[in-house]
């Protein structure tokens, strides 16, 4: 299987409806990578933590109790063996100040959640496009080098 297709993709998503509808529009896409979920940006930290292969790319809701968005963002990026992880920010908020924000903590990518389900859809076949098909993401591997 192609490091590509092999690289997991981890979605942080507090909402399980969220995390469904958006398996589904992968599944939709064709895209083979393995899917984590976490509930929680306290279980994203773990999961990363401990997941082999490291992620090819993290979807990051913003507005999850406990450890939001934002913080889950800073902690990654603040990571060493972890910021090199692309992170797309997958939510329903288009105020400037969190687009701002995830940016200059070191978001890859702000994508405004469609409210529909075909447009939810259309917006993940794009990112599989995109982040799987024409980016070129970061070996997996150690980073502190």
């Amino acid at each position: 299987m192609p490091q590509r297709e092999s690289q997991p993709i981890l979605i942080v998503e507090d909402s399980e409806d969220d995390f469904e509808a958006t398996l589904r529009a992968f599944q939709r896409a064709k895209l083979k990578n393995p899917i984590r979920w976490a509930a929680s940006g306290h279980d994203a930290l773990e999961a990363l933590a401990t997941m082999m292969p490291r992620p090819g790319l993290i979807l990051l809701d913003l507005n999850m109790p406990g450890l939001d968005g934002r913080k889950t963002l800073e902690a990654i990026k603040s990571n060493p063996e972890w910021r090199k992880i692309p992170v797309v920010i997958l939510t329903t908020s288009d105020d400037e100040r969190d687009i701002e924000g995830c940016y200059a903590l070191g978001a890859n990518t702000y994508v405004q959640k469609p409210v529909d389900l075909d447009g939810l859809f259309a917006a993940i076949q794009r990112l599989k496009e995109y982040w799987f098909e024409i980016a070129i993401l970061p070996a997996d591997g150690d980073d502190r080098g």
